[in-house]
């Protein structure tokens, strides 16, 4: 049956995806591989080994499509990243959240761009090299998310929006199988990928300065304010709002009698508040821009267990619906660090629910 069916995989230029091409030619598929060109590494001075998307990073792609005899395109998505990542990254900053452009890309980006484009070009599958997977359930008639094989790498979080059409039409070779066998994969083929290391930081902001990006990408600098605790005590100055995250400990500057976290940014007022571990801790949240995966609307309070952060365990919650479609997430114990704008996933074992954004 697969050997009637076209996949177009998305080569970015890393091991996963690159033996992603090599894992579906074995089973029989029709394979082709796409790199989307999503920025210039010139334009933002980025080094090749840490970025994917970008010039530098075509050159590797194409290569290994050459190295196993595959037709190979490039998509030149740059003005639709810049609007639905880059833009969407410095606003959330702006506005006090913490962003996760990981989401943002792969629901804008890899499995709607890039899809869409897939079907122009008569593909029946997309795939990545994403470590995940999937299943159909009968009894629902629905497509499931599922955790990958390997816990360690597994990607299911930032994969929360994936609707029902784009898990339909994507395959992912990498989710069953161990990272460890897909470098040794990779060494058997000669990827000139097989050893390179898995990138640690945003694509566009390798060098985790994020305020500085922001800084070049809007033209202004953020300004100085008050740090404050809750009772309004000012106890220093910060050095801009962009510079400081929910949670953060380390880098603020005070002394106080016991150690202080960065527990809210006041955007009205220009203030950091600060507080103890303790006042850091939230019960509740609730999350908008919400999509379900295992069914399609949320009509009544049900258990699950919800993720904060990437890589994060995930704690028992009751979410319950709202108004406009929103959710809110009620957790059994106190959770740390709630941040505006990241995700909140929610699981049923190994099983992706939905998520959406915190808000």
């Amino acid at each position: 049956m697969s050997q009637n069916k076209k996949v177009l995989v998305a080569m970015s230029c890393g091991v996963d995806s690159s033996t992603a091409v090599k894992l579906l030619q074995d089973q029989g598929y029709k394979v082709s591989g796409a790199t989307m060109k999503l920025y210039s590494n010139d334009d933002l001075m980025l080094e090749k080994t840490k970025t994917c998307c970008a010039l530098n990073d075509v050159e590797d792609a194409k290569y290994v499509a050459y190295k196993l005899d595959i037709q190979f395109y490039i998509f030149n998505f740059q003005d639709d990243f810049s609007e639905n990542v880059m833009d969407v990254f410095v606003n959330t900053y702006l506005n006090g959240g913490t962003p996760n452009p990981c989401v943002d890309c792969n629901k804008k980006m890899k499995f709607e761009r890039f899809l869409k484009r897939a079907e122009e070009l008569d593909y029946n599958f997309i795939a990545t090299g994403h470590y995940v997977q999937k299943e159909f359930d009968k009894e629902s008639g629905r497509w499931l998310l599922k955790r990958s094989l390997d816990t360690k790498k597994d990607q299911s979080y930032v994969l929360y929006g994936l609707t029902q059409h784009q898990l339909e039409h994507t395959i992912f070779p990498c989710g069953n199988l161990p990272k460890e066998k897909i470098r040794i994969i990779a060494e058997e083929n000669k990827l000139l990928n097989a050893n390179k290391p898995d990138s640690q930081d945003i694509c566009f902001v390798p060098d985790g300065d994020y305020a500085s990006f922001i800084e070049k990408r809007t033209g202004t600098s953020s300004p100085k304010g008050e740090m404050v605790l809750l009772d309004g005590t000012v106890l220093g100055q910060h050095n801009g709002l962009i510079r400081y995250t929910i949670g953060q400990r380390r880098g603020l500057g005070v002394s106080y009698s016991q150690p202080l976290f960065v527990i809210e940014k006041d955007i009205e007022n220009n203030r950091i508040i600060l507080g103890t571990q303790e006042q850091l801790f939230r019960t509740s949240l609730v999350a908008s821009d919400v999509n379900f995966i295992s069914f399609e609307t949320l009509t009544h309070p049900i258990e699950v267990t919800a993720q904060t952060r990437y890589h994060q365990l995930d704690t028992p919650a009751t979410i319950s619906p709202l108004d406009d479609g929103k959710v809110l997430v009620e957790f059994k114990e106190p959770k740390s660090a709630i941040s505006k704008g990241q995700a909140v996933v929610f699981y049923n074992g190994e099983y992706v629910v939905g998520g959406g954004t915190i808000e």
